[in-house]
């Protein structure tokens, strides 16, 4: 006989069905694993056999062949030691074979039949629900599956639960889904002294979801301007973050414990990878093809501080993803996509040693230095950027004033308000197109709403011209002009929407 378990294998965020089937057969005692498994699959059987002897089972002394079915996709992680270990329980005929099929299984084996976390059981779960089956996962596992919906989950902390489950009647209970309450205070804008121009800036981004770059010396407040940008976005939705969480199963980043909890945030996350960050780390990829920071970043924010020491490599990598909102490793047997719909706020210093305004303080090589420095950002990259705004240094007198009247409360009102009319009007003109923001919307669609008055757009045209702006710079400034009438929720794109708009693009990097 040959026993078949349910698992996945994982092409991204999305499953692929294997099946694994155990035989026993007549032959020497061997113990064979075939069907292109790595090394952590492939010591899945000193697992499966240490655990079964903690049971006080021994394995039958005949061949053991597993095979991983379909044989010509790679299969990683440690996940199935569960279904290896329930395949032969069910060909040595201790668990019935016809209960086990109803469900997809999926876990780590520990050496004395503990069941530990694996990564990626929220996307399972999900195909398994769209499958109408039931999963069986480690305990740790069980709060995040339970996102999934409805269907039967099995989550035992040990093989001997699971057993005792099928076999004498001590059922376990299905997992609670709960989400996570943050309490972590984030970073308030009311700390930040002066920079209005770019507090305002920072508000316009937040509220059409565009890409922003600050310029300015050290120490003139861009980390701390982006580090507040989350605490005005608005929250995250259900389906926002049932993506997120997805991402954040399949890369292994999904709080697990012991209390049968699972975590889904509605806090847009916040990334900041250091500009030593390799291609694979920031777009994705690496020996497993793993999400990179990208993807990571998926609904929230990516922020690339000191933006021209990235590696260019990194940084044209970018394009990409920023234009398609979504992130593809192509290897030579497979091409796998992940979600990266990402805010890009970038920072950076004028010139190498940070001083290019200031005569008294700038380096001797001023201002080639700085030409020099700033065309490291390359054209293309440089155009798909919304927003550019000059951060200048705070002086003494603004450090000593009172803090500001406006909290990050106050801004996220407004910010609130000017999201709830984009997705109203969306979700009537583009239904099918899964926009949530301005900064996302083309097309014919961009032209119907942002369409400026008979002033605004002789404004834009002169202004295009004398700029020299590229299509994409055109329509860039349409899309921050329509947050701008958002903001003030106004039906229309006046000449003062667009001078503004204007006013945050710049059409070339200055040499």
């Amino acid at each position: 006989m040959v026993a078949h378990i349910r698992t996945v294998a994982f092409q991204g965020i999305e499953t692929v069905d294997v099946d694994v089937q155990v035989q026993l057969s007549s032959g020497l005692p061997a113990f064979s694993i075939v069907g292109l498994a790595d090394k952590a699959v492939s010591e899945a059987r000193e697992r499966v056999r240490s655990a079964l002897t903690a049971l006080g089972l021994s394995l039958p002394a005949k061949r053991i062949t597993v095979n991983l079915s379909p044989a010509d996709l790679q299969k990683e992680g440690s996940h199935y030691d569960l279904p290896i270990a329930l395949g032969l329980l069910a060909s040595m005929e201790i668990l019935p074979l016809e209960e086990l099929d109803q469900y997809i299984v999926m876990g780590e084996l520990g050496l004395d039949g503990g069941l530990a976390a694996v990564s990626g059981v929220l996307p399972t779960a999900i195909s398994a629900n769209a499958a109408e089956k039931g999963l069986i996962c480690p305990a740790a596992n069980g709060g995040e599956a339970a996102w999934a919906g409805d269907m039967e989950i099995l989550a035992p902390r040990h093989l001997m639960e699971l057993i005792n489950h099928f076999k004498s009647g001590q059922l376990l209970t299905r997992p609670k889904a709960v989400q996570n309450h943050e309490t972590t205070t984030l970073p308030d804008l009311i700390d930040i002294k002066g920079q209005e121009t770019a507090k305002r800036a920072l508000e316009i981004a937040a509220a059409g979801g565009h890409n922003m770059l600050m310029t300015g010396p050290p120490g003139a407040g861009k980390s701390m301007l982006a580090s507040r940008l989350p605490s005005i976005l608005p929250p995250l939705d259900s389906r926002e973050a049932l993506e997120l969480s997805m991402i954040r199963s399949v890369a292994g980043q999904i709080a697990q414990n012991d209390n049968d909890t699972g975590f889904m945030s509605l806090t847009r996350p916040f990334r900041d990878p250091h500009h030593s960050t390799s291609v694979p780390a920031l777009i994705g990829g690496g020996q497993k093809a793993k999400p990179g920071e990208i993807s990571l970043a998926h609904n929230g924010v990516l922020f690339l501080d000191e933006l021209p020491e990235f590696a260019r490599g990194a940084l044209e990598a970018l394009r990409q993803p920023l234009e398609s909102s979504r992130a593809v490793v192509a290897r030579v047997n497979a091409h796998i996509t992940y979600p990266a719909r990402v805010q890009l706020i970038a920072a950076m210093n004028p010139c190498r040693c940070g001083h290019l305004a200031d005569i008294d303080m700038a380096c001797s090589r001023a201002p080639k230095c700085g030409g020099d420095y700033q065309a490291k950002i390359s054209g293309p990259l440089f155009d798909r950027i919304d927003i550019h705004i000059d951060v200048p240094a705070v002086s003494a007198a603004d450090l000593v004033l009172p803090p500001p009247k406006e909290s990050s409360v106050d801004v996220a009102t407004r910010v609130l308000a000017a999201r709830k009319i984009q997705i109203k009007r969306l979700e009537k003109l583009a239904p099918d197109q899964n926009w949530r923001c301005n900064a996302e919307i083309d097309g014919q669609v961009l032209e119907e709403i942002a369409a400026p008055d008979e002033t605004g757009r002789k404004l834009l045209v002169e202004a295009a011209n004398q700029m020299k702006l590229s299509a994409r710079g055109y329509h860039r400034i349409l899309r921050v002009a329509r947050t701008l009438a958002d903001l003030q929720a106004e039906d229309h794109v006046q000449k003062h929407h667009i001078a503004e708009a204007i006013g945050y693009r710049r059409p070339q990097l200055r040499q």
